[in-house]
């Protein structure tokens, strides 16, 4: 059990401390995810930034998900999301359209304070504050994958044990620190798994500075 997702993410850099890292980044996915991601920054000596992607929800059952949308527009459907796309494509479409209108939302409030971190060439770790169903982390994972980095890193305090195996096919590493069998959801995890709002995520955007380059080269 965390405290919160600070206590989690000191957790997951403990994990991390050891592992060489060419100059690191973490994105955080919003807005859960910023929260453990600005502590691992933090404790890495590494950049921090957003990775912007969203669950697709499915049509009566919106805590579930049919697949998910990069902020390149890409969009990745599950098994259940491909079912939905031969029965209900209009259904399909007005989910991509709000989705994407979302992220373009939070592209507009976090980039006008924090201008996106170049991750070419460098080792990238990828964090939220737990992978339930995987689909919002598999879009994240596509959209830096796109951007040419050296290496990516999924770093999450907790996951469902199968959920973890699909998404270790799109990395190079996986660090979860609790993977139980009888995982049903995130928040069973936390003893504070109060919901982290937008002017949250810009403050802990502005908490991290850029890292120096001599300091952010290579971790031994």
């Amino acid at each position: 059990m965390f405290r919160n997702r600070e206590d989690a993410g000191l957790q997951l850099a403990e994990m991390l401390r050891d592992t060489p890292l060419h100059n690191p980044v973490v994105l955080g996915i919003p807005r859960g995810g910023v929260a453990v991601a600005a502590v691992l920054a933090r404790e890495l000596g590494a950049d921090l930034d957003v990775v912007l992607a969203r669950k697709l929800r499915a049509p009566d059952q919106r805590e579930l998900a049919i697949g998910s949308i990069s902020e390149d527009g890409e969009m990745y459907l599950n098994r259940i999301g491909e079912e939905i796309a031969q029965e209900s494509p209009d259904y399909l479409e007005e989910e991509r359209q709000y989705q994407l209108a979302e992220i373009a939302r939070r592209k507009q409030l976090f980039r006008q304070v924090h201008p996106q971190v170049p991750v070419a060439g460098r080792t990238v770790i990828v964090t939220d504050d737990g992978i339930a169903t995987g689909s919002t982390m598999l879009a994240a994972l596509h959209v830096v994958k796109a951007k040419k980095a050296a290496e990516v890193i999924v770093a999450v305090p907790v996951g469902s044990p199968e959920r973890l195996e699909e998404v270790g096919r799109w990395c190079d590493k996986i660090v979860c620190l609790r993977a139980p069998d009888n995982f049903w959801a995130i928040g069973q995890f936390y003893q504070d798994f109060s919901q982290v709002e937008d002017s949250e995520v810009i403050e802990l955007l502005r908490s991290v500075p850029r890292a120096a380059p001599a300091k952010a080269e290579v971790r031994q």
